[in-house]
């Protein structure tokens, strides 16, 4: 494109955007002879750079994902433990996920192993339920598909092709963080920057080598994919070929990212807000995010299609949201016009239609659907954030949950000792002011675009994607800030925003020219300059410890369990169901194939209440009450743990047995106050007295079996 045809472009369009124009006519600048064509030796260059960071990337993604498998391997000695071991090692939800993988390999045929799961009634006792609706799961069947119409099964292990696919998945992550790094700051430098943070955080952007299956391991990857290709896509003038090929990349990322996490809605609903933030403040364009809108919608319906009409998708904000959003758009056609007060009313205004449209959406979906299965996420949300207290059980549960808490102060340590957070908050606050002072000139109109030798000097330029990334971490931070389990999807991105800004030219030249110190030679020397010092001193600092872990050799040690599942196998029947604790239950399904009574999927209405009802046998309950309340459930064997009925990991209030006597309306055991209207109850708890062999338990449970950690007892068979 010529300077002519800029130049013919601002005279057409007015009120273009400082954003775009300034990218263009820098980029132009410094890569357009006289006579319009690009130097040869600019080309060479830019190829052999490609290559060489193209190398590099794949390299880094290589190496993670072999140094992931390594320490999980030297951490259990997963090579040489019993399959047994191997099983009992993937704890809590990864167990039960992982069961419908062994489930499907197991099966006589393909179709058999689908039907067995569509009408599935051993995950819950006395009922029939669609495993491939309630749950993600659709990542196991594929892959247990694989490995059955795949000649391997005499070279791989079934559970190896598991967990390396997962571990593979993490080189898929470390390339796509390095991309949008490398995307966002013109040089492939900021990518290593990227992948090196990842790799020496790795306490806080992964866990992936202790909680394999968990559903965030296979979502995270293809989440990054997405926001590498949302980074290419806000490029100004791609070509056709390019933005349809991109386009598709964030289908495809959005679709399969959405397929295999429950969690999906939110994350969609929090872009959908980022993207909304911005085509308010005219940052992005808005076709684009119109699009982008209208993937997202498209991904989830496709998802809640494949999931048999899933009606947590259909009632979800996301799917409100976004088509609120695109309603509004084409009730307000002229948002974008007018001065600054103008410009405000209509946005104020498009705000509120937006958000009345949403709730109303919403609304109409969950009463057509009579949906309830999320609504223990907003009584959560209600107690967490101060808005009244709850004796809610399924609330107090989660608030208890370190995971669900606020993110701990020792993680800003951790990522400062990295240097990753002081660099993280050094080009956060250059970026923020920035966007800042341009969404203001956007509004405000003076961004009009003016004579081209005055640009530079009278604006600030922001690149949409470094835009969209800017917002991207804020509200992706704040939902780490509030919640622990989320931080994830954060600290994998702050690496990316803190090495894109330490490598940015715009960073650099904001930075030098508040000092007056700004020229082109200094720029060019500190974003390279600063970005090899920090690999080199991390490279000081943490490669020997990382030798160090890699050297470190243990085992998976957990006899307890491991001789519970070993009896449970060789002594009740096939079709016996057990009652017990969530987590515990995922491992017998997936050591033992037994029926449950409950899981840790906690994402449907009846289950949770089911929970609660089982869980009563850490309560202050009588036992013709338990005996009942279990019988009810087709119950025959419950396992009682005395980690939960003596929990001490927990503070007083918080403990397992603390929330069911509060959800009861009894008072706590030991010292300390009680909340108002609690009463004594009637009988003493019920997993500490059934122990003592009283008569009146003997007449309904009979023990079976007892180690150091378990007890199992037997439901009489009363007529």
């Amino acid at each position: 494109m010529e300077v002519s045809d800029i130049m013919t472009t601002i005279r057409q369009r007015k009120g273009i955007k400082v954003t775009e124009v300034a990218e263009d006519h820098l980029s132009q600048k410094k890569n357009v002879k006289s006579d319009g064509r690009v130097p040869s030796g600019g080309k060479l260059w830019k190829r052999f750079s490609l290559i060489v960071g193209g190398i590099v990337a794949v390299s880094l993604g290589l190496l993670t994902s072999v140094y992931v498998a390594t320490l999980h391997e030297n951490d259990l000695w997963f090579s040489n433990i019993k399959e047994v071991e191997r099983e009992i090692s993937f704890r809590t939800e990864c167990g039960l996920y992982y069961s419908y993988y062994k489930q499907m390999l197991q099966a006589p045929s393909i179709r058999q192993g689908l039907h067995d799961l569509i009408h599935d009634n051993k995950t819950e006792s006395l009922r029939t339920i669609n495993i491939l609706e309630r749950m993600n799961v659709y990542q196991e069947v594929v892959l247990s598909i694989l490995y059955k119409i795949l000649p391997i099964q005499q070279y791989v292990e079934p559970v190896y092709l598991y967990i390396y696919t997962l571990f593979g998945l993490q080189a898929v992550y470390v390339i796509a963080l390095y991309i949008t790094s490398w995307l966002l700051s013109g040089t492939w430098l900021s990518g290593l920057l990227a992948a090196f943070w990842y790799i020496i955080n790795r306490i806080d952007t992964t866990r992936v080598e202790f909680t394999i299956p968990l559903r965030e391991n296979w979502a995270l990857p293809f989440f990054a994919v997405q926001i590498a290709a949302i980074t290419y896509l806000l490029r100004p003038h791609l070509r056709p070929l390019h933005e349809r090929l991109t386009l598709l990349t964030v289908f495809l990322s959005t679709f399969l990212f959405s397929l295999t996490w429950q969690f999906n809605q939110f994350m969609m609903l929090i872009q959908a807000l980022v993207l909304f933030i911005l085509d308010s403040l005219d940052m992005l364009p808005t076709a684009k995010v119109m699009m982008l809108y209208i993937i997202q919608v498209t991904g989830l319906l496709l998802v809640c299609i494949l999931q048999f009409f899933n009606s947590m998708i259909l009632g979800s904000l996301a799917i409100s949201f976004n088509v609120s959003v695109l309603l509004a758009r084409t009730i307000q056609r002229n948002l974008k016009t007018g001065g600054l007060l103008n410009r405000l009313g209509k946005l104020f205004l498009h705000v509120l239609l937006v958000l009345c449209l949403t709730l109303l959406v919403n609304n109409f979906i969950k009463k057509i659907l009579n949906l309830e299965s999320d609504e223990h996420i907003f009584k959560f949300l209600k107690a967490k954030f101060g808005f009244g207290s709850t004796r809610d059980f399924d609330a107090n549960l989660y608030l208890c949950e370190e995971a669900f808490g606020l993110l701990p102060l020792n993680t800003f340590s951790r990522l400062s000792d990295t240097f990753l957070f002081y660099a993280y908050i050094f080009v956060l606050f250059p970026i923020m002011i920035t966007a800042a002072v341009v969404a203001f000139q956007n509004l405000s109109g003076s961004a009009n675009v003016q004579p081209i030798d005055k640009m530079e000097k009278c604006t600030i330029a922001l690149k949409p994607g470094a835009a969209y990334n800017l917002i991207h971490t804020v509200l992706f931070g704040c939902l780490a800030l509030s919640t622990m389990r989320m931080k994830y999807l954060w600290t994998s991105h702050m690496c990316v925003f803190a090495s894109f800004g330490l490598c940015s030219t715009e960073v650099w030249g904001f930075i030098l020219k508040s000092v007056h110190l700004n020229t082109p030679q200094r720029i060019c020397v500190i974003k390279y300059l600063v970005p090899i010092a920090t690999l080199l001193y991390l490279s000081h600092k943490f490669w020997p410890g990382m030798m160090d872990e890699l050297s470190e050799l243990r085992e998976f040690y957990d006899p307890d369990t491991v001789e519970l599942m070993n009896w449970i196998k060789s002594n009740t029947p096939k079709t016996a169901a057990f009652a017990g604790s969530m987590q515990l239950l995922a491992g017998v399904k997936l050591c033992t194939g037994r029926i449950l009574t409950n899981h840790p999927h906690y994402e449907d209405k009846s289950l949770r209440e089911r929970t609660k009802q089982v869980y009563q046998i850490y309560a202050k309950r009588s036992p013709e009450e338990v005996y009942r309340t279990l019988r009810s459930f087709g119950t025959d064997y419950v396992i009682l743990e005395d980690s939960i009925c003596y929990e001490r990991r927990h503070s007083r209030g918080c403990r397992l047995r603390d929330l069911l006597d509060i959800a009861n309306g009894h008072i706590m055991d030991g010292v300390g106050d009680n909340e108002p209207n609690l009463k004594p109850s009637a009988y003493p708890r019920f997993c500490e007295e059934i122990k003592k062999n009283l008569p009146a338990y003997t007449l309904y449970f009979t023990r079976v079996f007892q180690n150091k950690t378990f007890h199992v007892y037997k439901l009489t068979k009363h007529k």
